[in-house]
This record gives C-alpha cells, sequence and structure tokens, in this order.
C-alpha cells in the first residue's frame, strides 16, 4: 500500500506540474534541501494538515501550540495563519486564538455548490490537456482511494481524493480554478474526515472510473455528469445525513436555506 500511494504521489506531482499544493507527503518542517522559505514550508504544513482532517471543525489552536508542534518560532506560524484566515480556513477568535470554523448545514450546502460549479468547469477544461500520463496518475490514485476504504485509513483516502482531482484540473497550464477549488477544499477537509469516518466510506458507484472512461472517450458531457456525481453521491450525501444526525441529537432542526448544490451536468 505504502509503495502504491508513493508511486501515486510520484505520478501526481509530475502531472500537476508545480500547480498544485501536496496533497499527501509527510515532510518535516525545516528540511535542509528544501528550496521553500520556512514561511512557505509551515504554510504548507498547516494547509495539508487542515485539509486532512487533522485538525477538526471548532477546534482552537494556538500560535504557541502549533510552533512547538512545528519545532519553528513563531513568526512563520503567525504570518501562515494570517494567510489561512485570508482563505477562510481557519477564523480569528477574540482570545488571541484561531480554529477551524464550526461546520453549519447552510455553509456545508454553499461549499457543496461552489465546489461542483467550478470543479464541473474546471474537469471540462482540463479535458484537452489531459495525457496518458495524467491519467496514469489518476488511475492509481484511484486504486489508492479502493485500498483507503479497505483498511480504513483516513490520511491516504482524502489525500489521495484531492490529489486524483488536482492531477485533472491542473492539467490546464497555470490553471486559474485550482487555487480557487483548493481553498473549498480547504474549507471542507476538517468536516469531510468527520462525515468518511462516521459513515460508511464505501460507494456503490465508482465516479472516479466514470471519470476516466470519459476522460479517455473525450466526452465532456459525460465527465461533467461524473464529477458533479462524485461530489453530489459523496461528500455532500454523508455530509448532509452526518450534519441532520448531530441536529437531531441536540434536538435543534439543521436550517436548510437552498438546494445543496445547482446542477451544473447539463450546463
Amino acid at each position: 500500500m505504502q509503495a502504491m500511494l508513493a508511486n501515486a504521489e510520484a505520478k501526481a506531482e509530475t502531472s500537476l506540474q508545480g500547480n498544485a499544493m501536496d496533497y499527501g507527503t509527510f515532510e518535516p518542517v525545516g528540511m535542509a534541501d528544501d528550496p521553500r522559505t520556512l514561511q512557505q514550508q509551515v504554510l504548507s504544513r498547516l494547509r495539508r494538515n487542515i485539509m486532512l482532517g487533522r485538525i477538526e471543525p471548532g477546534q482552537s489552536l494556538t500560535i504557541r501550540g502549533l510552533a512547538e508542534e512545528l519545532e519553528v518560532s513563531a513568526m512563520p506560524v503567525r504570518e501562515a495563519l494570517r494567510q489561512l484566515v485570508a482563505e477562510r480556513a481557519v477564523e480569528l477568535q477574540d482570545n488571541r486564538r484561531v480554529r477551524i470554523p464550526p461546520m453549519t448545514m447552510d455553509r456545508f450546502n454553499d461549499l457543496i455548490a461552489a465546489r461542483i460549479v467550478l470543479e464541473v468547469e474546471a474537469a471540462e477544461r482540463a479535458m484537452p490537456f489531459v495525457t496518458d500520463a495524467i491519467l496514469s496518475a489518476m488511475a492509481v490514485c484511484d486504486a489508492a482511494i479502493t485500498q483507503a476504504e479497505k483498511t480504513r485509513d483516513y490520511d491516504v483516502w482524502i489525500g489521495s481524493n484531492f490529489a486524483f482531482h488536482a492531477c485533472l484540473y491542473s492539467a490546464v497550464p497555470q490553471s486559474t480554478f485550482l487555487p480557487l477549488i483548493e481553498s473549498l477544499w480547504l474549507q471542507i477537509g476538517p468536516f469531510l474526515r468527520q462525515a468518511i469516518s462516521s459513515d460508511a466510506m464505501h460507494y456503490a458507484v465508482d465516479r472516479h472510473r466514470e471519470a476516466l472512461t470519459a476522460l479517455r472517450a473525450r466526452d465532456p458531457k459525460a465527465l461533467r455528469t461524473a464529477i458533479e456525481a462524485d461530489i453530489r453521491d459523496g461528500i455532500a450525501h454523508i455530509g448532509t445525513t452526518l450534519i441532520r444526525s448531530r441536529a437531531r441529537e441536540t434536538g435543534k432542526p439543521a436550517p436548510v436555506r437552498r438546494r445543496a448544490a445547482v446542477s451544473a451536468a447539463n450546463a
């Protein structure tokens, strides 16, 4: 499994052309041969931990605590947190702490709707640029997800899932869509981990396989349908179920302001 994941990461990194963030590697901060600045390394590590859901929604964080955990000074952590606040991955509190914003039904619906709108469009725009190497990297990521379902390895499942999509969207050189999409992934990642750990990770239909089939056939409509279904049948379904279940436990109904997502498949 580790060899498979390493292979997927290597192929994905080649396919991403340097555009996307790091989804599944765990290098320590401060490596001597890392060309990035210390602040960039700290930001990358924090973004990855948030996206993989290692920090739970509502969990408070302090600059001192994060600096100790990453074995760095407070300055790069403070600067990284400022950027994460701007990306809405964390929010400031009155006591000079930051926290992962708790998930509400309205916020969840907005994130799902935004993901569908952006990702189906990014997928179709990427189709002309997709090569056999990118298809191979995506297939390996999908295989890693299947294995992670069996072992309930949430780091591998979430990281490989995001890498699968990033391989596709970043096929477009200097993609404008990918940074916007990654911002949404940052906001939904912590809740995604809670959702998949509370429900079955297995889906009856492999939407990733459908997306790969559509890419090989150069069928944009089928690709849009597969990407939307992947989001709607996956995190949208189990996330909505979890929020409503928690609402029943607390006796407070989960408000629904609008539909979870607009239909994009036939746009």
